[in-house]
């Protein structure tokens, strides 16, 4: 009876672990969404770019910066024509607290990818370190516009255009986040600054 047992719980857990590595950009980003970092950092082997990059964001949310530099580490593998070396060469700049380098990387991957969301997000991310938010709320804004449905896009959009007092595009981006991650553990933070600001 034990080894019955034993076999359906290996079977239970192989079939959970499984699938980790095959999910979809579409299931990451609702585990990313909804704080479930955990489960987005399995997903560690999937050979997709957009989840990988999810993968580094989550890893640093959960504070395991080790697979976080992993898997920033795979895109910065690619060929330096791949503006998803820039990206990933930006976000492990960042994590060692080279903010130039962080800029520098990530100007590179937005002249590589102009159509690359995420090259203009961790351009926004870098502009933000730097303290450059006119330009980081313009990268952030360049990111929705390209991926209207990426949530935490409309997120830094709306922190970096409040820290330029642009009122009514903070209030944009907020309500677009909470309408397409309304379990995002942001949400109370999110609220809070559009209640002040006047906004539902």
């Amino acid at each position: 009876m034990t080894r019955c047992i034993i076999s359906v719980g290996a079977i239970a857990v192989a079939t959970a672990v499984a699938p980790l590595g095959a999910q979809s950009l579409a299931d990451v980003r609702k585990q990313y969404d909804a704080g479930q970092y955990q489960q987005v950092v399995g997903a560690q082997s999937s050979q997709d770019p957009r989840v990988l990059y999810l993968v580094g964001q989550a890893a640093q949310k959960a504070s395991r910066p080790d697979e976080a530099r992993k898997a920033y580490g795979q895109l910065a593998a690619r060929p330096g024509s791949d503006p998803w070396h820039g990206v990933g060469g930006s976000a492990l700049a960042l994590l060692a607290s080279d903010t130039a380098g962080a800029v520098q990387a990530a100007n590179e991957a937005v002249a590589r990818g102009g159509s690359l969301a995420e090259a203009f997000y961790q351009q926004g991310l870098a502009l933000s370190v730097k303290q450059d938010m006119t330009a980081a709320s313009a990268a952030f804004q360049k990111a929705t516009e390209l991926d209207p449905g990426w949530s935490y896009a409309h997120y830094y959009a709306g922190l970096a255009y409040s820290k330029i007092k642009r009122v009514d595009l903070t209030a944009s981006h907020f309500q677009t986040f909470l309408k397409i991650a309304p379990d995002a553990p942001e949400k109370p933070e999110v609220q809070s600054i559009l209640k002040t600001l006047g906004a539902r």
